[in-house]
């Protein structure tokens, strides 16, 4: 138990530290550059942390939990990327279906970004798994 909750705290690290350098560096200009007439002036952080959270949940539950029991972290990471890619796609594509001007290129950076974070993030959980002792290879 003490073990699953550290690789836990380890995703939710990389992914919280790889989604901040995308959001306050490298695409800060694109999003209030597309979106900023939708944007707060504030973050709502309890709303972003609960979002961390139970996405960081799912990629436990759904990706990284799955590939220890294989022994994969090749296809934990392949995993990884199709369940960010579809997360996304199913915010964005909702959003694009159903907001007023909503930018399609939008969607289209969100949906690869989506896959990339999570790829990235379950690649951080998996050499944690290993580190942690619970990939085999």
């Amino acid at each position: 138990m003490w073990t699953y909750l550290k690789l836990y705290a380890i995703t939710f690290a990389a992914f919280f530290v790889i989604d901040m350098v995308w959001l306050g560096l490298v695409a800060k200009g694109f999003y209030r550059k597309h979106l900023g007439y939708l944007m707060a002036p504030e973050v709502n952080w309890p709303a972003a942390i609960v979002f961390y959270l139970l996405f960081i949940a799912g990629i436990l539950v759904f990706v990284l939990v799955p590939g220890l029991k294989a022994g994969s972290m090749g296809a934990a990471v392949l995993r990884g990327a199709l369940f960010g890619l579809v997360a996304y796609a199913t915010y964005d594509l909702t959003n694009l279906a159903t907001v007023r001007n909503w930018p399609l290129i939008v969607t289209l950076v969100d949906m690869a970004w989506g896959a990339v974070l999570s790829g990235l993030t379950t690649l951080a959980g998996a050499a944690a798994g290993r580190w942690l002792g619970l990939f085999s290879r």
